[in-house]
């Protein structure tokens, strides 16, 4: 990479990037179809953040451009998860979830694998929701990232009450108040010790 400084003359205004940008957009029809199914998406309109992703998904697909297919997938997703329409859902998710694989992408994958185990939870197919959230739960360990994991063991608890399962919600949340008591967070350690307590009595 050069460490040479541009000439004052070629360095773009921070609004002419912002236009640019637009006009790179407005002259790709899958990319304005994207952008605006993401407006109607922030609006809770998704009947047409729904119609409007489609078209760019379709439009992506004639590009073979696969971060957009992705991408629209994805946004497909969240517009199937607000509409309860779960399997759907998934379905989108894993569309971009084996791009992101291809693409060695880990982020992505984490992300989109927190997405499908919610899909999978509010479905009521628990076996498959805690399966995905052991795989997450291995990503933190191996990324060393307490706070991740003590997010996802949370998740789990909750669905280990859904399934009945009491003891084991118990001995999670036991988990986590020793995961708090490793970094001397005394108070959340107790909470969740006590949070154990109250589902052993349940």
């Amino acid at each position: 990479m050069s460490n040479q400084i541009q000439p004052a003359g070629n360095i773009t205004p921070v609004s002419e990037e912002k236009q640019i940008k637009e006009d790179e957009t407005l002259s790709n029809p899958a990319k304005k179809d994207y952008k605006e199914g993401r407006d109607f998406f922030d609006k809770g309109d998704y009947n047409q953040a729904a119609t409007c992703l489609h078209n760019a998904l379709i439009g992506f697909e004639k590009q073979e451009d696969n971060a957009g297919v992705a991408n629209a997938s994805d946004r497909l997703g969240d517009v199937c998860l607000a509409k309860n329409e779960f399997q759907m859902a998934i379905d989108n998710f894993l569309r971009a979830f084996e791009i992101c694989k291809k693409e060695e992408d880990s982020f992505s994958l984490l992300a989109l694998n927190k997405k499908i185990a919610a899909a999978y939870k509010k479905m009521g197919q628990l076996d498959k929701a805690l399966e995905i959230l052991f795989d997450i739960i291995e990503h933190y360990r191996l990324m060393r990232n307490p706070k991740g994991t003590v997010e996802i063991l949370e998740v789990i608890a909750e669905v280990y009450l859904e399934n009945g399962d009491k003891e084991k919600a118990a001995d999670t949340y036991r988990t986590i108040s020793s995961i708090h008591s490793n970094f001397q967070h005394a108070r959340l350690a107790e909470d969740y010790e006590a949070r154990a307590g109250i589902v052993d009595k349940l």
